[in-house]
């Protein structure tokens, strides 16, 4: 390597990104395999957090990371952890206590999670229970989301259309999915009296599928068959967020392969 490339990676007034990501490779290097971090390790990174930190500028959009909370984060073995104090990150902390609908009263939050494990059809109960709670926690931000799609200015508005259409935009300002569900569901209740005399709650597997099953069939402009619309879409969706759903999916997170792996169809 020529003396002026060498120049690029030992400048401390230009740390580059290749730069950035060889000290954090270098502290994991350090860390082991093991998922067991040493303390000698955190020690020697620690010291060159403090030799480098005044002299080096770093690129718009990098950080210098915090090594204690690095050495927390990969001393944790991959099982959950509660975030160090002072932590610069906000992090979704698991909660003890059993989850309070956002949106939804309590009565009517039982009715979505029935109709969420119907139309998930045979998961673990934990995944669709997930699923409801997301429906819930969507439904509950929806005014927010839509105030905001009203509020953006000509400039930033254009440019979500050219993006994703001027249909998808116009929803986002003017669709009211917490309405609907609300109405979704005094309207299934409705149906169940109507057609059983008894609360949704109160029926039989058989009767809230064939229940659902009527809604899913009823007038697109009814109360029901949107609310059913809504609930399906959001299921999926929850499902396939849920840890279930994402190893149903092979999802790996920020994995990459080390040889393409090609393609077995034959054209």
């Amino acid at each position: 390597m020529s003396e002026d490339r060498k120049s690029d990676f030992t400048s401390a007034d230009d740390l580059t990104r290749r730069q950035w990501i060889l000290r954090l490779g270098e502290f994991a290097a350090l860390a082991g395999v093991s998922g067991i971090v040493p303390e000698f390790a955190a020690s020697l990174a620690a010291q060159q957090a403090e030799q480098t930190s005044a002299a080096v500028q770093l690129p718009p959009g990098l950080y210098d990371p915090s090594q204690e909370h690095l050495v927390h984060a990969l001393s944790s073995g991959g099982q959950n952890w509660t975030p160090p104090s002072g932590s610069e990150t906000e992090y979704a902390r698991p909660s003890s206590t059993e989850y309070g609908p956002q949106l939804f009263a309590p009565d009517d939050f039982k009715l979505v999670t029935r109709v969420m494990e119907i139309l998930l059809g045979k998961v673990d109960p934990a995944a669709s229970s997930q699923a409801a709670q997301w429906f819930d926690l969507w439904l509950s931000v929806a005014p927010e989301v839509r105030a905001a799609a009203q509020q953006l200015d000509p400039m930033h508005r254009a440019l979500a259309v050219a993006f994703f259409g001027e249909k998808d935009v116009r929803e986002l300002e003017t669709a009211h999915p917490d309405d609907a569900a609300r109405a979704g569901v005094r309207a299934l209740r409705s149906l169940s009296q109507t057609r059983h005399s008894r609360d949704f709650l109160q029926l039989t597997n058989t009767e809230q599928f064939e229940l659902l099953k009527a809604a899913s069939k009823a007038d697109e402009a009814t109360a029901e068959r949107k609310f059913y619309e809504l609930a399906r879409t959001e299921a999926i969706r929850g499902y396939y967020t849920s840890p279930e759903g994402l190893k149903e999916l092979d999802y790996r997170g920020n994995a990459y392969y080390g040889d393409c792996p090609g393609c077995d169809r034959q054209s």
